[in-house]
């Protein structure tokens, strides 16, 4: 029987209920929740991002997952691959440095949350749902690409939290 994740990440496009679902597993695991850094970071700009942000994100959420490093048990609301995926959607690149790290710092578990559950909009969001299904195909290809573990996550309510559960084990 294989162990229990550790580190179990939350990933995916935009408004397919990451935040909401990793606060309620840390809460049920009695895990530490290390939030999306990004979003905070997004809002303090008045969600103006450029290419010089990547590198301010990647260290603020490098931070977030240093702080909870010794908790027995994390829940990622994203790592260091989201924000590679973002820079390399909205960039066409991101500094090798973050990509070293994200590989070096990858969770146990990815949960790929797929796009099947209306966009909502959101005020750290700008895109109003077009690009999440190219951007589920970045995450997962990037995944791929990092040999990461993961497991898409789909279904929406109850069931979406059923594969949830099903997939920690």
């Amino acid at each position: 029987m294989a162990p229990r994740p550790r580190r179990i990440c939350f990933i995916g496009p935009e408004c397919t209920a990451k935040t909401t679902l990793a606060l309620r597993l840390a809460r049920e695991l009695g895990a530490t929740y290390v939030p999306e850094f990004a979003r905070e970071y997004a809002e303090g700009c008045g969600n103006v991002l450029s290419a010089a942000d990547v590198e301010p994100i990647a260290r603020g959420q490098m931070a977030a997952e240093d702080a909870a490093a010794d908790a027995e048990r994390i829940v990622l609301d994203t790592d260091l691959i989201s924000t590679l995926v973002y820079a390399r959607h909205y960039y066409g690149e991101c500094p090798q440095w973050i990509a070293d790290e994200a590989m070096k710092r990858r969770a146990d578990l990815y949960l790929l949350m797929d796009t099947d559950i209306p966009w909502q909009p959101d005020a750290a969001r700008d895109t109003g749902g077009d690009t999440r299904e190219d951007l589920f195909d970045d995450f997962r290809r990037t995944l791929e690409e990092f040999g990461a573990p993961f497991v898409v996550i789909s279904g929406s309510g109850e069931p979406r939290w059923r594969a949830i559960l099903d997939a920690i084990g």
